[in-house]
């Protein structure tokens, strides 16, 4: 099923995102493409949660501020509530402090957002920005996506990942809460291991500097 999305629909709309940036298509034509999408992933989002359980990690997903389409983070959207995660889609046209907003109050594992337009790419840097400005930038993963975007702009602006695709994207968010549950697992046998008599607080005051890197480090 999701290749229905990623192979189908997603590489028709990156075809009428292409040709909307070099002027062969209207703005009509973005908005006329993005509804048939969110029409189509409204069809398949039952198949694609079909056998949903306990819901993965938390994801707050929107286009930046003056992209008004969301062609590409409704199909990453989709595919993301099928592979178990909630989540929390706040629209269009986002401005960064929206985001943070959403951060402080959804308390989200992985924040993503996208642009299809060169003239808003800034809009996702300022976002990041904005993020680290707020306080809570190390408490999400950040992924980024859009046609114009790429794995060095991401790394420039301060992303943890970009995603070509949808598939990739929900890949990498995968990967993200595999890693933080198992960081949180080794932490808490670190936390619940005995301590060894011969050692005494010199044991103890090194298992307790071992268990700050895990918590430090243990948010994916």
């Amino acid at each position: 099923m999701f290749k229905v999305v990623s192979e189908g629909m997603a590489k028709g709309m990156e075809v009428v995102g292409g040709n909307y940036e070099k002027g062969e298509y209207f703005l009509a034509d973005l908005i006329v493409a993005g509804e048939a999408m969110k029409e189509g992933t409204k069809i398949l989002e039952p198949h694609l949660k079909a056998g949903e359980a306990k819901a993965s990690g938390r994801v707050v997903i929107g286009t930046v501020k003056g992209d008004m389409h969301d062609i590409g983070k409704g199909a990453v959207a989709t595919m993301l509530s099928g592979a178990r995660f909630q989540i929390i889609d706040f629209g269009r046209r986002r401005p960064p402090e929206k985001f943070v907003e959403a951060v402080k109050k959804e308390t989200p594992d992985i924040v993503g957002m996208s642009a299809l337009l060169t003239t808003t790419m800034i809009e996702v840097e300022n976002v990041v920005k904005v993020l680290k400005e707020a306080g809570v930038r190390g408490k999400v993963k950040v992924i980024v996506g859009g046609a114009p975007v790429s794995h060095e702009y991401a790394e420039k602006i301060g992303a943890d990942a970009y995603a070509r695709e949808a598939v990739e994207g929900v890949s990498i968010c995968k990967s993200w809460v595999a890693g933080q549950a198992e960081a949180r697992a080794k932490t808490t046998s670190n936390v619940n291991q005995p301590e060894h008599p011969q050692h005494g607080m010199a044991g103890k005051r090194s298992r307790q500097k071992l268990t700050g890197r895990n918590l430090n480090s243990s948010y994916f």
